[in-house]
Parts: C-alpha cells; sequence; structure tokens
C-alpha cells in the first residue's frame, strides 16, 4: 500500500523469555518482545511478522452482538437443526463480566453470552464456545448426550486445545 508508513518500532530483548515473541502498540509506536538469544536477522524476520498481525488484528472489523446471533443460527442449521425452536437462543451477546469462563447459558430464559475475551480468537474458536452453549439450550447438564452435541463440530476438541493453552498462559482458571 502505497503511503504507508512503517510505524515506530521499539525491540526489547529479554534473557528470561525463551521462544516467544509478542508485540503491542503504546501510543505511535510498537513495543515488539523477543528472546535476548534472537540474531538480527531473526530479530528483523519477527519485527515484520508481528507488524503484520497487528495490522491484521487492527483491521478487523469489531465482532457484534447481531453478528454473534447470526454465528448461532448458521451453527444451528449445520449441527442442531433436528432440535428446532429448541436449539434457538433468545439472544446471544458479548459481555465483559465473564474472566472464569468462555460463555454461559441461561436455559430458563434462553440467553447465552459470550465473554469478549474471544472476540479477537479465530472464527472457528468462537464457533465452538458458541456450540457449546446451545447445546446446553437442548441439555443443559455437561452429561454424554450434551457432548455429543458439541463433539458434531468437527474442530471441537482443537477448539478446547487452543482454549486451554490461552487459559494456561493467562494464568486463568477456568471453569466448564
Amino acid at each position: 500500500m502505497a503511503g504507508a508508513r512503517k510505524p515506530v518500532v521499539e525491540v526489547r530483548r529479554s534473557q528470561r523469555r525463551r521462544r516467544t515473541v509478542s508485540a503491542y502498540r503504546d501510543g505511535e509506536r510498537v513495543v515488539v518482545l523477543i528472546p535476548d538469544q534472537f540474531s538480527r536477522a531473526e530479530e528483523t524476520e519477527w519485527v515484520d511478522r508481528m507488524l503484520a498481525r497487528l495490522a491484521a488484528r487492527e483491521g478487523r472489523p469489531v465482532r457484534t452482538d447481531a453478528e454473534l446471533l447470526q454465528r448461532a443460527a448458521r451453527l444451528i442449521n449445520l449441527y442442531l437443526a433436528e432440535h428446532g425452536p429448541a436449539a434457538v437462543p433468545a439472544s446471544v451477546r458479548w459481555v465483559t463480566n465473564q474472566n472464569g469462563r468462555w460463555g454461559s447459558c441461561t436455559p430458563a430464559d434462553r440467553t447465552i453470552r459470550i465473554s469478549h475475551r474471544l472476540q479477537d480468537m479465530p472464527d472457528w474458536v468462537i464457533d465452538y464456545v458458541l456450540l457449546h452453549e446451545l447445546a446446553h439450550l437442548i441439555v443443559p447438564s455437561h452429561n454424554a448426550s450434551f457432548w455429543s452435541l458439541v463433539c458434531r463440530y468437527p474442530k471441537a476438541e482443537r477448539a478446547r486445545g487452543y482454549l486451554e493453552g490461552v487459559a494456561s498462559v493467562a494464568g486463568v482458571p477456568l471453569t466448564d
């Protein structure tokens, strides 16, 4: 893209950091955190990679409650269609007050809440959490019937692993 300026980048090396690289914006500057043992070539490669990731993340539209409801309808059609209205929620929305779980469902009033922490995660992870909560509209507990519904999602095991990894790195104990 012509005319786009490369931001000011500050690279911070850490002796404690072994393999991971992360980046974040600090005002107009981008801070990239890398392991101390990286060579200059690795540093350059990772700075470019992290700038691309930040740009991609910032270019994504904000996910809305309406989009979440559309996503739920698609998942119901794909995986829960035979349950008819029993699988349809009264509302689905993003919430900011869930730090110990990814989502929650109240079958009595058919409401589903999804943690805002998922908004920047891959679509297939959001779909898994949403399908998990939709399945609670049909089977409120985590019994075998419930898990058979959730496991219809082809990436269920992969998404669970992804979420366990995120929780582990963040040091957040999560409940099912």
